[in-house]
């Protein structure tokens, strides 16, 4: 298609004639198709509305087929106006193309089919243009390739917020998701349709479809439901994937429960591609910001060596879980007790994890506890006031205690910090750990770090 033809309007599309008998000759159309065509092509405004009140899904199957059985261009474009003019008369026509009576017709397999074509044809042209503006520099001619690429451009950009809206409010109970998933799992392959997608805060619509699919397949009804739960959680894990080489997209899903997500899917799955993909994100995300930590938080290596003990078919599924198993491995080994700590005390809940009691950790680590303007010290008191979890809040009055006892300056940094007060209060708590630690934390409080080594947890 020409620039020239991308610029037409609907009218000008519309002003074309069609040799419908032709297509009903060589059999592209039924005759059926032909006389409906006859009855709705060219009429006025007026008598196709009363046409599409009387049996618009009638008219609505005979486009879809049009657009499913017929390449020749002007003709899509001659049906995608109809359309066009159609819903732009009534918005509420919309509501035929989900009509009971097309209820086993794929109604939106033509448009996934053509949007996958703009994707390729966009492709071409950004190529094309990326000649053209090489070729016009040779010359020192200006390049108007920008500009071209503009209306392809805003295209995707419309039909990602379209998608972002159906997945907020599907237009088609079964349909809607399950459709825009799919367009997404072809249209993220492009960069500039993951920028529109992550401005569009649509990340965030994709996590709750990832979840387990039951594996009850008894009844047809619940089989096929089963297929199609599998199906859409399987596009939805290649969005994911596909949007986690998208730097900004990482960084949401750095702060997201995407990861837990797709752990108790593929702990769980028996399903080769739905393993595969998650496998294959987990591997590319693993090296990025915090993401080892949390797989290992999330118990990723047991996961990965109970799925390597599983009788794959797939060798790229194989490859990397090898690949994810090493680098897992990799992160436990470099992944030092101090980050650990950090980490358990960052999410807010405490237990007795054996460096709390770990006397070489604390001479180890103790200088750590400056960082960040004592940034673990802080949250450790914060703990104090917020939390309502008995053990967090006597492992934060030990840890309390062990910071005085191993640090210089402990006594005075804490009572700075106005932990005194906190950690009294806690003294009359109804849970006995809670007042055992607190008193031990306030005892080195008052005895500071030269006799606090006396005091026994």
């Amino acid at each position: 298609m020409t620039m020239d033809q991308a610029e037409l309007t609907t009218d000008q599309v519309l002003n074309r004639d069609i040799p419908w008998e032709t297509y009903m000759t060589t059999k592209l159309i039924t005759g059926t198709a032909l006389q409906l065509l006859r009855r709705y092509d060219k009429k006025s405004e007026s008598q196709r509305a009363s046409l599409l009140d009387d049996d618009g899904p009638s008219y609505i199957r005979v486009f879809v087929s049009i657009l499913r059985d017929i390449f020749k261009e002007e003709t899509v474009e001659y049906v995608l106006a109809l359309i066009d003019e159609m819903l732009t008369a009534n918005p509420k026509r919309a509501r035929l193309f989900h009509d009971t009576s097309l209820a086993n017709e794929d109604i939106y397999e033509p448009f996934i089919a053509m949007e996958r074509q703009l994707v390729h044809t966009r492709k071409e042209l950004q190529d094309t243009c990326t000649d053209d503006k090489h070729s016009g520099a040779i010359n020192g001619e200006a390049s108007d390739s920008k500009s071209k690429l503009t209306t392809i451009d805003d295209v995707l950009k419309g039909l990602v917020d379209w998608l972002c809206a159906q997945l907020r409010n599907p237009s088609h109970p079964s349909r809607g998701i399950p459709s825009a998933v799919n367009c997404l799992a072809t249209l993220l392959k492009e960069p500039l349709v993951r920028s529109s997608f992550v401005q569009a805060d649509g990340v965030k619509l994709l996590i709750p479809f990832i979840n387990p699919v039951s594996n009850q397949t008894t009844p047809l009804a619940s089989s096929q439901s089963n297929q199609q739960s599998m199906q859409l959680l399987y596009e939805t894990c290649l969005c994911i994937w596909l949007l986690s080489f998208y730097e900004p997209a990482v960084e949401y899903l750095a702060t997201s429960n995407c990861l837990s997500r797709m752990a108790e899917v593929v702990k769980s799955s028996t399903k080769e591609k739905v393993v595969r993909v998650i496998v294959m994100t987990f591997k590319n995300l693993l090296p990025k910001g915090s993401f080892g930590a949390q797989m290992v938080d999330l118990g990723m290596p047991q996961i990965v060596q109970n799925l390597k003990a599983n009788a794959w078919g797939d060798e790229d599924l194989i490859e990397a879980l090898n690949q994810l198993d090493e680098g897992l491995k990799y992160n436990v080994k470099q992944l030092s007790s101090f980050d650990k700590y950090k980490q358990e005390v960052l999410l807010g809940h405490l237990d007795w994890s054996p460096v709390h009691k770990d006397a070489f950790f604390w001479r180890e680590n103790i200088k750590n506890f400056e960082d960040n303007d004592f940034q673990i010290l802080r949250v450790l008191i914060t703990i104090l006031d917020t939390s309502n979890d008995p053990r967090s809040l006597a492992v934060a009055c030990f840890d309390l205690s062990q910071f005085i006892q191993h640090h210089p300056s402990g006594r005075i940094i804490v009572n700075d910090l106005k932990a005194k007060e906190r950690v009294m209060k806690l003294m009359n708590h109804e849970n006995a750990e809670v007042t055992k630690n607190a008193l031990l934390c306030i005892q080195r409080l008052f005895l500071g770090a030269k006799y606090a080594s006396f005091l026994q947890a």
